[in-house]
């Protein structure tokens, strides 16, 4: 018989901490979706200028607001986190090509970091699967 391993139902503060670490990078990419999909002419003009043509912005926002909304929905959470990560590292890819400094590099980083770190904090599916190790010394067990 196999046991999947538990964690400990979070804290009242983990979990609202982790709900306002997820939801502020949410927000801004909701807003980012919505700009996309409403196309005014500084997000046509900033998005011809990082190389993608115009008409690549509506689809852009499409599959910006699908992933952050399946973020949002806890049983989707996780897959949402991947399709993130994988927007915001063309994202990251982008403004190292354009040759941008290090604040428009990290920027879609550290959106990255809140997006996983409050997953982390608000899930306990995923930090039973990606457990942060103590200091001491674990023994390992071998299960028959």
């Amino acid at each position: 018989m196999e046991s999947t391993p538990r964690t400990a139902e979070p804290s009242t503060t983990m979990l609202w901490t982790g709900r306002i670490a997820s939801a502020l990078p949410a927000l801004f990419l909701l807003f980012d979706a919505a700009m996309k999909l409403v196309k005014p002419e500084f997000v046509v003009k900033a998005t011809t200028e990082l190389g993608y043509s115009e008409d690549a912005i509506v689809p852009l926002g499409i599959v910006l607001l699908a992933s952050t909304a399946l973020y949002l929905i806890p049983r989707t959470a996780v897959l949402g986190a991947i399709l993130l990560t994988g927007y915001l590292g063309g994202a990251v890819d982008v403004h190292v090509r354009q040759g941008d400094g290090a604040f428009e590099i990290l920027f879609p980083v550290v959106f990255g970091i809140f997006l996983w770190g409050g997953l982390w904090l608000r899930d306990e599916r995923l930090r039973a699967l990606v457990p942060l190790r103590t200091g001491r010394v674990e023994e390992l067990r071998v299960q028959s």
